[in-house]
């Protein structure tokens, strides 16, 4: 099967524009009888669900939280881009193109990239006229501040809890559309089958997780919104409960997966402290326009630290490494995420850690602190050099900027980032690779849609900060509507399509089969032993550092631990009742799949490149190698049974607007 992008013809500014002046319309009285299943309630999925009810179209949403409003898009802390200049520092829509571009370590799609920074502009209106209150300057207006692989302030933000704030808007949105009925919204129900019939996508089977009812839906359309797959390392910085499940499920129907190997490590997540842990935190990547990253510039220093006998704050400035800064003077502390997460790693794996296992960096304000008091001070006319005052003054300007991260650091680590600094690690946060779609955000099974986080379309091997939550609400508010509409304008006259179809039949006993198999398997371990196992291979063999020996190693382990899992893994309780353990099982045996997909594909890519790091493709100072004659495209895999056996499809990388350069930011 050739893919084929859909990406319209013309110059790269003007071809979202025309493609809209050119596709199929549906008029409001036909979208009464069209139904759409969305996948998903987060910010890719909820916006699209509201946008689409508003728009008169009949929606089914999804989610297995009991509340659309505890969708893991909650958890997003630093902020949002959209290059509306408000700084006028010299930001255009031209330049968040060429930053995503660049930051991906050019592996994205022009065509959506361009498409994803001309939208920018607008979630920041259609936020401000639903009354998300984004953080504003003394005057009133909009503020910005900078995050990583930008030299501009781009991010609109609210203190640390943007990503809250915006999914209450969309949230809001959907609400509005439930009371009106345009919404039927399914709380507690998990996808577990895509119906296909002649060739398109039409419903789904959904299991109620409350009573364990297996349920048919059928729709015109289904869109998946369900986010991404970082808990295949079982430790991430994601909730407990995201997972693959919806995604993996429309792949081994025919979906192709792409890029599964570009996965995201965050620089500035609070270190792993033992095995007993269950997910790792996020501190946000906006604390970097003031924190300050170092190691201790002696290991015998470091040493100390580590055995307790000296504190971070003993150490003298002539005996700190502030290694972003000596490396990346040009963008210091704000370089992109995986160039910090190397970077932070290689000082670890050279003895520098400053926590018990080794493994942590300092996060500092302290310059920070001083800066802004020296500031106020000035300000107020008091005495710039009364330390204590400055302290105090510039102690609550970093508190009203970043006062709910600090608590939460104080509550998990016991330790006051006032006045220490903050010990961080890198680990697991984001996926930029996911299934396949095209321009229209159609994946490779016709009717079958895939927004936000759940496919692979905008960001390249490396998301830039900020940028997850533009692509979701630009998928679902501006993207979809419009392409999702040219799909099923010859669809109006088809009517409701009945459950009762063999192949609803079929989906719904495979799904029964699975479920059945599980709860009579009579093994010793539970789920979580098995995700624990899976999450060790990932991260040790197919974490920030791969290699061929490694990655050829962790695909047959993984294969297997795969075959060990329903041999022995152990369900109690019924599957007609709330079970927690029987979710788990599910979601874990996709990940046992999707984990040595990632591992295949890794190993095909013999480069280095954002995320996907090659121990054996990297230059002298250690920095990712691309090789572009060789593998620049989009490696799209199609389902053959098992995942040793998927077939590598590719979509060629063609840039016109951006020369390919290995990516600098000294």
């Amino acid at each position: 099967m050739a893919l084929d992008s859909k990406i319209p013809n013309g110059p790269i500014a003007d071809k979202w524009t025309n493609y809209k002046d050119h596709i199929n319309l549906v008029n409001p009285a036909n979208k009464r009888n069209l139904d759409i299943i969305v996948v998903g309630t987060g910010l890719a999925g909820g916006s699209a669900a509201a946008t689409l009810a508003e728009l008169g179209y009949n929606v089914k949403a999804f989610c297995f939280q009991d509340s659309p409003r505890r969708a893991h898009s909650i958890a997003a802390q630093g902020g949002i881009n959209a290059a509306k200049n408000y700084k006028g520092d010299g930001d255009s829509v031209y330049r968040l193109f060429y930053d995503t571009v660049k930051g991906g370590d050019y592996r994205a799609r022009e065509a959506n990239v361009y498409r994803l920074a001309e939208v920018s502009a607008n979630i920041i209106d259609q936020c401000v006229a639903q009354g998300v209150p984004l953080a504003r300057e003394y005057g009133g207006l909009l503020d910005n501040r900078s995050f990583g692989g930008t030299l501009v302030s781009r991010t609109f933000y609210a203190q640390g809890q943007t990503g809250q704030q915006l999914l209450l808007g969309a949230y809001s949105a959907m609400n509005r559309q439930i009371g009106r009925g345009k919404i039927k919204m399914y709380n507690r129900h998990e996808m577990l089958e895509l119906v296909i019939i002649d060739g398109k996508a039409r419903g789904i089977i959904a299991r109620n997780l409350i009573t364990g009812e297996i349920e048919r839906h059928s729709a015109h359309a289904v869109v998946v919104g369900s986010g991404g797959y970082g808990n295949v390392f079982f430790l991430s910085t994601n909730a407990m409960g995201s997972n693959a499940t919806a995604a993996w499920k429309i792949h081994k129907k025919g979906a192709f997966f792409a890029n599964p190997c570009y996965t995201q490590i965050h620089p500035t997540c609070i270190p792993v402290s033992g095995d007993h842990q269950s997910k790792l935190t996020l501190m946000s990547e906006s604390l970097r326009n003031d924190g300050r990253i170092w190691v201790p510039a002696k290991l015998e220093d470091a040493q100390a630290i580590r055995e307790g006998k000296k504190k971070a704050t003993d150490l003298a400035e002539a005996d700190r490494d502030y290694f972003l800064e000596r490396r990346y003077p040009a963008f210091g502390n704000l370089v992109p995420r995986d160039v910090a997460s190397r970077a932070a790693k290689e000082r670890c794996d050279a003895g520098f850690g400053v926590n018990k296992t080794g493994e942590a960096v300092y996060l500092d304000f302290a310059a920070a602190i001083q800066r802004y008091g020296k500031e106020q001070a000035h300000i107020k006319g008091l005495d710039e050099n009364d330390n204590a005052l400055v302290t105090k003054l510039g102690t609550d300007i970093v508190r009203s900027k970043y006062g709910n991260l600090f608590q939460m650091y104080y509550k998990i680590v016991d330790e006051d980032p006032y006045t220490t600094p903050m010990m961080i690690y890198p680990a697991v946060h984001y996926t930029m690779g996911g299934t396949w779609v095209d321009y229209n955000l159609m994946t490779t099974i016709p009717g079958c849609f895939s927004i936000g986080e759940s496919n692979f379309s905008d960001h390249g091997a490396n998301r830039l900060g900020a940028s997850a939550l533009m692509q979701g609400l630009a998928d679902g508010y501006f993207v979809l509507p419009y392409t999702i509409g040219d799909y099923l304008a010859p669809d109006i006259k088809m009517g409701p399509i009945s459950t009762d179809r063999p192949e609803f039949e079929e989906a719904e006993k495979s799904v029964k089969d699975l479920i059945a198999n599980f709860m009579n398997n009579k093994g010793t371990h539970s789920v979580d032993y098995f995700h624990k196992k899976l999450g060790k291979i990932m991260w040790n063999k197919v974490g920030m550092a791969r290699n061929e020996k490694g990655l050829t190693e962790a695909m047959e382990e993984i294969a297997a631990l795969r075959e060990e899992f329903y041999k022995d893994v152990k369900v109690p309780g019924s599957d007609k009742e709330f079970n927690q353990e029987l979710e788990k099982a599910i979601r874990v045996a996709d990940f046992l799949e999707l984990g040595e997909l990632f591992a295949k594909d890794a190993l095909h890519r013999k480069e280095s490149c954002g995320g996907h790091f090659r121990e054996e493709y990297q230059t002298e100072e250690g920095e990712a190698l691309r090789d572009d004659e060789n593998f620049a495209y989009v490696a799209a895999w199609e389902y053959k049974g098992k995942p040793s056996d998927a077939v590598l499809h590719k979509e060629p990388l063609n840039y016109e607007n951006i020369k390919l350069v290995q990516r600098s930011y000294k």
